[in-house]
């Protein structure tokens, strides 16, 4: 009777084993394929829904069930931009984002490599403020400065929604900033100041440059709350300073509601945001991966 020697048991069995180990691992990455496919599906699917609606008649955009194939029209646009003052509002809400934006980055900037080089008293409370800043829910300051808006006479100004929404993007700069900064050897601080430079210098020429890809990110976030909001847009605004999201807003009065016109100028208030995330995408990865690499 022959006897198999466990070498020659061994051999026959590691091929079995790394067939199922192999098959275990295909149908580990098919499913792995089948999420990641439906999650792009229902992260993409609103997008596109809200611009096919956007090119439907009012009669094909009310039909049930939906209609897919249809014969797209640029008149909700039309009617958007250049009869119910579309174009305007875009306009208010691209001057009132980018003023924001650059207050943010010019008071920002300076104080948060303050922040991260200088110790002085006060400055743990400081830090604080700038971390629980956004924890306050927007609703409660609502009414607040609704009211001092009034008193003051600067309801319905842009200068108004440029105030306030600095009063929240400030210190998602400086959050960021800072980290950015601290990031950086402070050898490079005091190698500059043997050779003359000053604390500006240290900050415009060294620091700054090695933290770009932080100032890129915060004036992402920055420049998108100032664009996509709306509550405040629409508690302090009527027609001059009216901003494009709470345009959308007003047209959803009454029972009759112009679907076509709601979406598209959705989609004209989307489409600014992912240009200016897609031109600034390189800086957005670095600033968000920098702090995790050492």
């Amino acid at each position: 009777m022959a006897v198999t020697s466990p070498d020659s048991a061994s051999a026959a069995v590691a091929p079995s084993r790394a067939r199922q180990r192999s098959s275990e691992a295909g149908r580990s990455l098919l499913w792995q394929g089948v999420l990641l496919v439906a999650i792009a599906a229902l992260c993409v699917f609103p997008f596109y829904w809200m611009v096919t609606t956007s090119l439907k008649t009012q009669i094909v955009a009310l039909e049930a069930p939906p209609v897919w194939f249809f014969e797209p029209t640029l008149e909700n646009y039309r009617e958007a931009l250049f009869e119910d003052g579309v174009l305007r509002t875009l306009i208010n809400s691209l001057v009132i984002a980018v003023c924001t934006t650059a207050l943010a980055l010019v008071l920002g900037v300076p104080a948060a490599f303050a922040l991260s080089r200088f110790e002085f008293r006060g400055k743990r409370d400081l830090w604080f403020w700038f971390i629980t800043n956004r924890m306050v829910s927007p609703i409660v300051l609502a009414l607040p400065f609704f009211l001092i808006a009034r008193n003051l006479g600067l309801l319905d100004k842009h200068i108004t929604l440029i105030l306030i929404y600095l009063t929240f993007n400030l210190p998602i700069v400086i959050w960021i900033v800072t980290d950015q900064f601290r990031g950086i050897p402070y050898d490079l601080d005091e190698a500059a100041r043997l050779e003359g430079a000053s604390q500006f210098t240290i900050m415009m020429r060294i620091c700054l440059p090695l933290a770009m890809p932080g100032v890129a990110v915060s004036a992402i976030f920055s420049f998108i709350f100032s664009w996509n909001e709306l509550m405040f847009g629409l508690i302090l605004t009527r027609t001059d300073a009216k901003t494009a999201p709470a345009m959308a807003v007003s047209f959803m009065e009454g029972y009759n509601l112009p679907y076509g016109k709601i979406m598209a100028t959705s989609t004209l208030i989307v489409i600014p945001v992912l240009i200016f995330a897609l031109l600034a995408s390189k800086h957005l990865v670095r600033g968000l991966t920098m702090g995790a690499v050492k």
